[in-house]
């Protein structure tokens, strides 16, 4: 049983089909449409440096698998995820010293372009057709998604869960996995204990061109444009601790549009096609938690991965199910457990 249906718990639901177990996905409201929908699509931190090494492990093993996972995807579906590398310019300020030491150090390709620095290797997908993929993808091999699906109470009997009370009735199975994003903390209730994740919110705009108006995306000082094939352009995005708020307001508009013109003059004239906001699953650190319940033997978490639940999709995966199987990982995943 896995408990949302944002991409991780699609693409977990994916791996427990692979596999040959039997999966139900329940979703409390409709499938992908919190903050996975809402995300731009970048596969990588932003600034790679910026973050602990636990974290960007785990992305860049994402990274490196993300590929294969975006082409078995349109070759069984037929809905291509639009994942292409078009690289990353890094406008100024950015600590060019830790920057530097750390694409040394991990092998990362990078070129100096004036006061910027061009990461080539930096690829996009493009989330909601990402989204209708995995969900394809999880029928296709016979997984149940139930949708409208609120879980009301995880019950449990001394060392593992027996039920979830829902909106539509009680729900049993072997084993239960909470990929609830940024509601995972509150579903869980007690039983979250040190799995600190709460919703920040960000918001973006989006902008139409008859051709892509950049080659690649430009990030500066968290601010960033993605450019999309069909002449789409991506702006975001704010941080806002609001709670589960997730309206827009026309400050952060203003906001986003005057700091983009800055980098797109073209922008000035051009109208705001869509503004929307979504609710990112925010953990101490940046880092997620993946991996079995320390008191419930069959209770599971694929969870708060902030900015970078898509990024780290395949390989959150494969260091969870590695986990439920007893399988090697592929490096020390303590850093993720369930404390």
């Amino acid at each position: 049983m896995v408990i949302g249906a944002g991409a991780l718990g699609l693409a977990t639901a994916e791996g427990l089909l692979r596999q040959g177990a039997a999966v139900t996905v329940l979703e409390h409201g409709q499938v992908g449409q919190e903050s996975s929908w809402a995300g731009g699509g970048i596969l990588s931190p932003l600034c790679p440096w910026d973050y602990p090494e636990e974290v960007t492990q785990l992305a860049l093993r994402g990274m490196a698998m993300f590929e294969d996972m975006a082409d078995t995807l349109c070759q069984t579906t037929g809905i291509d995820p639009e994942y292409r590398r078009c690289g990353m310019l890094v406008m100024p300020p950015f600590d060019v010293q830790a920057a530097d030491l750390w694409c040394a150090k991990h092998g990362f390709a990078v070129e100096q372009r004036g006061e910027a620095l061009f990461l080539p290797d930096v690829a996009q997908a493009r989330n909601p057709r990402l989204l209708q993929a995995l969900r394809a993808r999880v029928e296709s091999l016979g997984g149940r998604i139930v949708e409208q699906c609120a879980v009301n109470e995880i019950i449990s009997d001394s060392d593992q869960v027996t039920r979830l009370a829902t909106a539509q009735g009680d729900f049993v199975a072997d084993s239960y996995i909470v990929t609830a994003g940024a509601w995972s903390k509150a579903l869980l209730g007690e039983q979250a204990l040190h799995a600190d994740i709460k919703p920040i919110r960000g918001q973006m705009l989006l902008f139409k061109f008859d051709t892509p108006p950049l080659p690649h995306i430009v990030l500066q000082d968290g601010l960033y444009l993605i450019p999309r094939k069909d002449g789409h352009l991506l702006v975001g995005s704010t941080l806002e601790d609001v709670g589960f708020d997730k309206s827009t307001t026309d400050e952060a508009c203003a906001m986003l549009l005057q700091r983009a013109t800055m980098l797109l003059p073209r922008l000035k004239d051009m109208p705001v096609v869509k503004h929307w906001a979504g609710l990112r699953p925010a953990s101490p650190g940046n880092l997620p938690t993946i991996g079995r319940h320390p008191h419930l033997h069959n209770l599971f978490i694929n969870s708060g991965h902030f900015r970078y639940g898509v990024t780290m999709s395949p390989a959150s995966v494969e260091v969870l199910l590695n986990e439920m199987d007893g399988t090697a990982q592929p490096f020390d995943v303590s850093a993720y457990r369930w404390r």
